[in-house]
């Protein structure tokens, strides 16, 4: 790789190396230390192909869903199935790998701006900004960067765009799964909203169990599915869809929501 190498959005492989590195390293205790991340099919990475993936999970945090997201997939690419064991995996990182993130969040402060370089793929959020309810058309240069990320190699969306949960999936994303056609790939993530604070920054709680499930390639049908009939099969797949609120406990759910309101008073 050259020093100066850079990736379809200019930022210079070497450095991106580094940070990966380095961001690797320091929060590797998060996820098997401090908690432990209970990992399930990550055996299918390396079966994929390089490029034109899309991983949809839920969000449960800004930052630590995606981090813990960076080690299992390099983990996995490397040889070690279902276990971020030995922090080896990350001295050759997949550097075609990227995230969706808003815009705002990824601007709010040095640390998100550093994430950023990793790979963010930042969007304008057109139902929501600077805290307040909006309804703003979709930016074409956001969905065009999307698709070089494709081009280029794996994307990482949390098509709910929010971290709190049984919330819709948003429509956008499957335009861009019907319009790119991407293998899309289901991930179902648990225990991060209780080991840390909102941002994904601060533990919270140590002891947590995380979890972590990579599912099969969804069936889709380009062509001939529908709008609707892709986004419910996301909402099944990533067990958000409203039938999955049958299951949980009306106090459990409560609790959750009453502690969200109290996250929002912590910055």
């Amino acid at each position: 790789m050259g020093l100066f190498k850079r990736n379809p959005f200019g930022h210079i492989l070497f450095l991106k190396t580094w940070l990966i590195r380095i961001m690797g390293a320091m929060t590797h205790r998060r996820y098997r230390g401090f908690n432990e991340l209970q990992i399930e099919g990550s055996e299918i990475f390396k079966e994929l192909p390089d490029n034109n993936v899309l991983f949809v999970s839920n969000h449960q945090t800004y930052f630590a869903d995606v981090v813990a997201m960076f080690h299992v997939f390099n983990a996995s690419l490397s040889g070690r199935t279902d276990s971020i064991k030995n922090i080896g995996y990350l001295w050759k990182p997949k550097l075609n790998l990227y995230y969706v993130a808003a815009k705002e969040t990824m601007r709010a402060g040095l640390l998100a701006r550093i994430l950023a370089y990793a790979g963010a793929i930042t969007v304008e959020r057109t139902w929501r900004a600077a805290g307040k309810d909006i309804n703003r058309q979709v930016k074409m240069s956001d969905i065009t960067n999307i698709k070089r990320a494709l081009e280029d190699g794996w994307v990482i969306t949390f098509p709910q765009g929010t971290t709190k949960p049984f919330k819709p999936i948003r429509k956008g994303t499957a335009h861009i799964i019907r319009q790119y056609k991407p293998i899309v790939i289901p991930i179902v993530i648990d225990g991060f909203r209780r080991s840390f604070d909102k941002k994904g920054i601060r533990i919270k709680k140590r002891g947590i169990l995380q979890s972590m499930v990579i599912k099969e390639p969804l069936d889709i049908d380009y062509e001939n599915d529908s709008i609707d009939d892709i986004v419910a099969k996301l909402e099944y797949a990533i067990e958000q869809h409203p039938s999955f609120l049958k299951v949980i406990p009306q106090e459990e759910l409560e609790a959750e929501e009453e502690l969200n309101k109290k996250r929002q008073w912590e910055y």
